[in-house]
């Protein structure tokens, strides 16, 4: 689990994108241009909660989330995404 150095605020969660997929089920290579932004990443951070909502995911949490949910951030040389809790759609 990355370590950073970054702490969200209220019901903001600190996300790791997932990799792209480089292959098709049928075994095509799909190039970088054609490439689908993920909408699945591990939680790694994560806020304290509003007052009266608590946050219900935790550090490690694999999630899906939508597709343009999220702003991108970079921490220490790398890419994360930084969302509202509520732009989550489940825990897988």
């Amino acid at each position: 689990m990355a370590k950073v150095s970054v702490k969200p605020l209220a019901d903001r969660v600190l996300v790791e994108a997932a990799e792209a997929e480089t292959k098709t089920a049928g075994g095509i290579i799909i190039p970088d241009t054609a490439k689908e932004k993920p909408m699945k990443g591990k939680v790694i951070a994560v806020g304290p909660g509003k007052k009266d909502e608590p946050t219900t995911v935790k550090v490690g949490d694999s999630i899906l989330y939508g597709k343009y949910a999220g702003t991108e951030i970079l921490v220490d040389g790398k890419e994360y995404l930084i969302m509202k809790e509520s732009d989550i759609y489940a825990i897988v």
